[in-house]
């Protein structure tokens, strides 16, 4: 199963989506909530490249990006290539 981890915080509507996009595709997740804990935002701006925004996601270490990143690489294939990269 793939390894996702996706940085967040309690109020995001746009990580509750990616939650709702990921779920329905079966996979779980590691939920890094970067409101409550300040030194896991600098971890998340480190393997970010800097992006600030929140969901970041990660995929087997593949840095996918925000939610309209995830929805593009699954519209476009990508995402299951990612996912196929991990099994």
């Amino acid at each position: 199963m793939a390894n996702v981890q996706m940085y967040s915080t309690a109020v995001c509507p746009y990580c509750v989506a990616a939650k709702n996009l990921l779920k329905s595709k079966g996979l779980e997740w590691e939920e890094v909530r970067i409101d409550t804990d300040p030194a896991r935002r600098d971890e998340m701006l480190e393997r970010s490249g800097g992006r600030r925004t929140v969901p970041q996601i990660f995929i087997n270490d593949t840095h996918v990006g925000g939610y309209d990143d995830l929805v593009a690489a699954d519209r476009s294939g990508e995402l299951a290539k990612i996912l196929d990269a991990g099994a």
